[in-house]
């Protein structure tokens, strides 16, 4: 692929999408898997975002062919998306300071570390993309967010393996509910935005 810019209409765009969903939903799978054999809520947090975002990939995909005010649409439902996922997160992490858990801080490091590469890539393969949409920067913003919490994640197993305590998990777990509630409002504000140009 050119190192040169992307222009929005390109059927290199698509591609770019493509991969990054494959990869996303890749992500989603790692981490649900690590996740519930490590006990961590922070690595099934992470798990739900990527599931999420595979979804947001999808609408990002179906958008390109569609009018302005579809896109908008197709955001809009995006940044709800992140929302309900940050409120699922915080279930969980409730769930998880009520119950006993021991998450596993080794496999926490370990998978937060490759999805770091993933998740920077996704997000390298993304600003490739010229005169983006709401729905391409709904994406953009999802890799990134991705990106931030699995260095809390990476962060967080370190603090695990120190400590020998499930806290850290656990505080990683609400960061990430943290970014997902405002990058699901970035989106919706964005949608706004473009209603209003």
């Amino acid at each position: 692929m050119s190192e040169e810019k992307i222009e929005i209409h390109d059927a290199h765009q698509r591609r770019i999408l493509l991969i990054v969903l494959a990869l996303n939903l890749a992500l989603a799978a790692g981490f649900g898997v690590t996740g519930v054999a490590a006990g961590s809520s922070a690595l099934i947090a992470n798990g739900l975002d990527n599931a999420s975002d595979s979804a947001v990939y999808i609408i990002t995909l179906l958008a390109l062919s569609r009018s302005q005010a579809w896109k908008r649409s197709a955001a809009k439902v995006s940044g709800w998306l992140l929302i309900l996922f940050a409120a699922g997160i915080l279930v969980d992490v409730g769930r998880r300071f009520l119950g006993d858990a021991e998450p596993i801080g080794t496999t926490m490091m370990v998978m937060a570390l490759g999805a770091g590469l993933v998740n920077a890539t996704c997000v390298w393969l993304l600003k490739k993309i010229r005169q983006a949409n709401v729905n391409v920067c709904a994406a953009t913003t999802f890799s990134t967010n991705d990106f931030i919490a699995n260095a809390g994640v990476l962060v967080g197993g370190g603090l695990v393996l120190w400590t020998g305590r499930a806290w850290p998990d656990l505080v990683v777990g609400l960061a990430v509910a943290a970014i997902a509630l405002k990058g699901g409002i970035e989106i919706l504000q964005d949608a706004r935005g473009e209603e209003d140009a």
